[in-house]
């Protein structure tokens, strides 16, 4: 069994900062959990302080305290689909050429067809799960900078985790939704509403955070935080995203930072060798901090079939990436080989993303079955679709043995891993940026590891690369956008824009809607352009 350090926090209430929804509420209300003590009267050591940090963390890996059928953390966001990185999928995989989703859920059609509007649920919890996270980070460094009591010895390296927790989701909200209400800790709790904060301020905040937490800041270096903490490395991370998507987020590009800062984070990570190790049950043991597979899993997000409950993350990922058609055995899978005993089905690759994978591909771990390749219809007549069904993620051991528990998975979702870190430096190679023989080898590292040949540096075969590499990991629509392919005529896949053949949607897509819901409640905002 894997070691999860943080544990679920006594401290369930939501501290929220002043955001301005009416689903996120500040101090002054009664808390979503009528059992939870108010956190002055809990807040008096260092393991108190400990438990409420370790909320910041639950808050990206699972939807409740209180498990996958508790009460949600927020109110009016699903604990399935709104929980955080299975939103983070919705967001940036349904919506591109990878997969899509045969559900008949609201308005998740929309997603894959590229015309969502401001009121769309699957937006708005992603959107509400972002500030979710921030108002928690908010609230913690607010209230530890705050505090008297003596008994904090570890005050500084808390606020530094927080800190970077933050960063990681406002990298989220200035990637979907761009001009951004902000929020730090100085904004007091109950005062009036944020501010919206325009694209390119927020990437100059987030860049001078990232370097003062590096310079400044009390988090371990990288690779060297335990299981599930956030170091030095996922602040490098974020900082080399930033820098890589400078040209869209900022107006100016910056790929040539971008390189700089990956080569800073290659002397702690390294490559797995095996590609199938990084998605399986026990891919804790591909972290940076094991002693047993090595460096490659920069920071995850814990599951546990045992212990951490969600019905988003990975389980997402294993069970509804499955199917069954009664009485057609040819097209149901045997989901024994992922690990589970019975699946959620729901989830197919598109033909136009899996054409692009040579046959002795590592990573092309596709069910084939009785399916054709190209998608024909969104949900056919079985209530299933067409397309390929992924295996990258699953619920058995890297040597084939049996993970604890079959009704939730143990695998972890890998928020960042090393191989992302090459194929950026290889990418700003390609645009002139970096040295053209590191970019080349680095790309190649990565290629060989999935078994692959030489294959000449060139933007079209990076941007085909990272899709191979990172699919179903969360970048596939940012990578697509950063490349200029996600709303034009450029390039198209199954139903892009609502036509079978795909066509070129309106540009505004390439940012998600402001949710009315935030709009109606907070007078500062502005909706983004288009909606």
């Amino acid at each position: 069994m894997k070691k999860i350090k943080f544990i679920a926090s006594t401290l369930v209430a939501v501290m929220v900062a002043g955001f301005t929804s009416s689903c996120v509420k500040d101090l002054d209300v009664t808390p979503i959990d009528p059992n939870t003590v108010l956190p002055e009267d809990v807040l008096d050591s260092d393991e108190a302080f400990g438990q409420f940090l370790a909320k910041c963390y639950q808050g990206l890996c699972s939807s409740s305290s209180y498990g996958q059928d508790g009460s949600p953390d927020i109110d009016g966001v699903d604990g399935g689909y709104g929980q955080y990185f299975r939103a983070v999928v919705n967001m940036q995989e349904v919506t591109t050429d990878v997969m899509t989703c045969c559900w008949n859920d609201g308005t998740l059609f929309d997603l894959h067809n590229l015309c969502w509007n401001s009121s769309n649920e699957f937006v708005f919890s992603m959107y509400m799960r972002i500030y979710f996270q921030i108002s928690q980070c908010n609230e913690f460094i607010r209230r530890s900078n705050a505090t008297t009591i003596s008994d904090y010895p570890h005050k500084e390296e808390y606020v530094s985790e927080a800190r970077a927790l933050r960063l990681l989701s406002y990298y989220h909200a200035i990637d979907m939704f761009g001009n951004v209400p902000f929020a730090t800790e100085e904004n007091s709790v109950g005062s009036q509403a944020p501010e919206q904060k325009k694209r390119a301020d927020l990437f100059d905040w987030m860049v001078d955070e990232c370097n003062d937490l590096l310079e400044n800041g009390f988090l371990r270096g990288a690779g060297a935080a335990e299981y599930g903490r956030a170091d030095k490395g996922l602040v490098m991370m974020i900082l080399a995203k930033l820098y890589l998507n400078a040209e869209v987020w900022k107006g100016e590009a910056m790929y040539d930072k971008c390189a700089k800062v990956c080569e800073e984070i290659m002397p702690f990570y390294a490559l797995h060798e095996n590609y199938k190790d990084l998605f399986c049950a026990d891919n804790h043991l591909c972290t940076s901090n094991s002693t047993f597979f090595g460096d490659e899993i920069m920071f995850v997000a814990p599951q546990d079939g045992n212990q951490l409950h969600s019905y988003g993350s990975t389980n997402f990922l294993v069970f509804a990436s499955t199917w069954s058609v009664t009485g057609k055995p040819e097209k149901t899978m045997d989901v024994a080989q992922v690990g589970i005993s019975s699946g959620w089905s729901g989830l197919s690759l598109t033909g136009t993303f899996t054409s692009k994978f040579e046959e002795n591909d590592a990573r092309a771990m596709f069910f084939k079955g009785g399916y054709k390749q190209y998608i024909d219809a969104l949900r056919d007549a079985d209530g299933a679709s067409e397309g390929w069904k992924s295996m990258k993620f699953s619920n058995i051991n890297h040597d084939g043995s049996a993970a604890q528990a079959q009704g939730f998975v143990d695998t972890d979702f890998p928020v960042f891993r090393f191989a992302d870190v090459l194929l950026m430096y290889a990418e700003c190679a390609a645009r002139g940026a970096a040295n053209a023989s590191e970019g080349q080898k680095y790309f190649d590292e990565v290629r060989a590891r999935a078994g692959l040949d030489h294959l000449a540096l060139s933007l079209d075969n990076i941007i085909d690369e990272r899709g191979r590499e990172l699919y179903m990991e969360g970048f596939r629509r940012q990578d697509l956008i950063r490349f200029g392919l996600f709303t034009t005529d450029k390039y198209l896949w199954e139903f892009k824009g609502g036509a079978a053949e795909g066509k070129a949607v309106d540009s505004k897509f390439n940012l998600f809607s402001i949710p009315s819901a935030d709009l109606n409640s907070n007078s500062n905002l502005e909706q983004n352009p288009g909606y």
